[in-house]
């Protein structure tokens, strides 16, 4: 057995700690990665006690994290032992990191403008684009070849007898546009596709067109446009996504809130909700009777209604935290991304490249690791003991999660 670290000491001098406190706040929960040292091992820690510790104190846990806040930003005296004309010499280089800020702070600038300025000049192809998806005009001899240009040359024989079968075919159901694009893009997203739902898709069909617009304040503006439909009588679903006016380190702009428009839903054409029947037993007279009650669910419509950032700091929870982050995210996602590039996410070329996240073996298989096979089988356990399940008399089927917060993000 190694000798544990308390007990050791170094056969090296020690340098003096420079002052390297964190500039946020790290919470108890977050997913740093624990020390990998052997003689930590050796202590026989019982995580499952220590998490039952923290669920049951919760007043414990604020105190530690009080006192890890304590410590941001705090010195460990290095800077303050240094001699005084060293001192000097870092408040010099101070001094030109913050004029360095003030410059990063007008790039950043300018790279806004920049985008909004080839914004305009995206603009009319953007419309072209629409006009094509939703059969107000056809491709151009020129935007055709352009097109096929990008094929490979051994695709060419399978090209030609997918173009006959496609103009075959369209002759004879008299097809306009292309019927399904966004939602076909959306699902082929991979940010997207968790968040739609069978229920979801009948809405989205008559989905004609995605755009954004900069605000005149740093932000920018999702507009999803749709046809006459049976779900919502709305012509346009907007959200917006706001930026802090201080820009932060680094001059980056920070993320500070989004808004969605509220959706009108014709009758019991929600999505975003389900009915379920529940039984209710009267005290006085013990009889029963059933009532039909609605139960948020899971649905892309969840998007325009975002996940609000917490009054006050001390409140911010990490499920706050991360559905805001992966709220914002999706929007930059569909920003940059799907509008920019959609005929290549409907087509699913986009894909190639996406970093899907899982690791692949030498042979091309995927691996996944042993926790997420357990995880799996405990669910399969449970599921087996037979959970209690709600009678639903909603009509359709059943999404295929149960309801996320505002899943985002």
């Amino acid at each position: 057995m190694s000798e544990p670290i308390r007990n050791k000491k170094a056969d090296f001098p020690v340098a003096p700690t420079p002052q390297n406190t964190p500039a946020t706040n790290a919470p108890i929960s977050s997913h740093a990665q624990q020390p990998g040292v052997a003689s930590i091992s050796e202590e026989n820690l019982d995580h499952a006690a220590a998490a039952s510790l923290f669920a049951k104190n919760p007043a414990l846990v604020s105190m530690i994290q009080g006192r890890l806040g304590s410590l941001i930003g705090r010195s460990s005296g290095y800077i303050e032992s240094l001699p005084l004309p060293v001192r000097r010499r870092v408040a010099g280089l101070k001094g030109i990191q913050k004029d360095h800020a003030k410059l990063e702070a007008e790039f950043q600038e300018e790279v806004l403008q920049l985008e909004k300025k080839y914004l305009q000049k995206f603009t009319p192809l953007y419309q072209r684009r629409s006009q094509i998806v939703n059969g107000a005009a056809e491709p151009t001899e020129e935007e055709v070849e352009a097109g096929e240009a990008e094929l490979a040359d051994d695709e060419e024989e399978t090209k030609k007898e997918t173009e006959e079968k496609t103009e075959a075919s369209a002759e004879e159901s008299n097809v306009a546009g292309i019927p399904e694009f966004w939602l076909s893009a959306m699902k082929n997203q991979v940010s997207l596709v968790e968040m739609i739902t069978e229920r979801d898709e009948e809405a989205l069909k008559h989905l004609t067109d995605i755009r954004m617009e900069y605000l005149d304040r740093p932000g920018f503006r999702l507009i999803f446009e749709f046809s006459e439909n049976e779900f919502f009588t709305n012509k346009t679903i907007t959200k917006t996504y706001y930026y802090q006016e201080e820009s932060g380190y680094g001059g980056d702009f920070i993320y500070d809130h989004a808004e969605g428009d509220k959706i009108d839903w014709k009758a019991d054409k929600n999505l975003t909700v389900r009915v379920e029947s529940k039984k209710q037993r009267n005290r006085s007279t013990k009889q029963t009777r059933v009532v039909k009650v609605t139960v948020p669910t899971e649905s892309f419509f969840n998007f325009f209604s975002p996940p609000k950032p917490p009054a006050d700091e001390d409140d911010a929870t990490s499920d706050i935290e991360e559905r805001l982050e992966l709220d914002y995210q999706l929007g930059e996602d569909i920003k940059e991304k799907l509008i920019p590039r959609a005929i290549d996410w409907f087509t699913g070329e986009a894909l190639q490249f996406e970093e899907l996240g899982e690791e692949m073996d030498d042979e091309g298989e995927f691996e996944f690791d042993d926790e997420d096979d357990e995880d799996d089988e405990d669910d399969d356990r449970r599921s087996d003991n037979g959970d209690e399940e709600s009678d639903e008399e909603d009509g359709t089927s059943k999404p295929k999660k149960e309801a996320a917060e505002c899943k985002t993000s």
